[in-house]
């Protein structure tokens, strides 16, 4: 019996060790990955559901990570923090877009390239932005626009012919 004891805390102390160390391992390497490269900032009237650990896109890839996102006290702005890869070169006139990971998935920034022939250095801000488009937003003007069609045709219908 005592040896029954032993083996059964041995396989719990050993399963508890292997827990800890996925626990160790997701939180050190969850979110906080560095991608290198320089930093970049972007101002934004919202950028729902971004946070620290987002990531940033270029023609769908991953190039860069949101550092962090603040809210401006003057101008009551979002400012967004970026990291982006050394070796993306991005033209000072390049925009970035508040973008959906698909139709069900998380918030990214998407970056457009402009054609401007200086580059962004480290530190630089990207002045040309797209807030996000909310989903509720979009639903509210599609119901009121219809209410507003159906109204204008019932309205139409009961015009005395000319």
């Amino acid at each position: 019996m005592a040896q029954r004891n032993i083996s059964e805390l041995a396989a719990g102390a050993i399963v508890l060790l292997i827990t800890a160390g996925f626990l160790g391992y997701a939180v050190a390497h969850t979110g906080r990955a560095n991608v290198g490269g320089y930093q970049l900032s972007a101002n934004f009237e919202k950028i729902d559901g971004i946070a620290a650990g987002a990531d940033v896109r270029l023609a769908g890839v991953k190039v860069g990570r949101i550092v962090s996102a603040s809210v401006d006290p003057k101008t009551y702005r979002a400012v967004v923090q970026m990291s982006v890869q050394s070796d993306i070169k991005l033209p000072k006139d390049s925009s970035a877009q508040v973008s959906t990971d698909g139709l069900l998935g998380g918030k990214v920034i998407a970056l457009v390239p402009g054609g401007d022939d200086v580059m962004l250095k480290d530190g630089g801000v990207i002045t040309i932005t797209q807030s996000a488009a909310s989903l509720e937003d979009l639903l509210g003007k599609f119901i009121f626009g219809v209410n507003d069609l159906t109204a204008e045709v019932q309205k139409s219908l009961k015009a005395p012919p000319k």
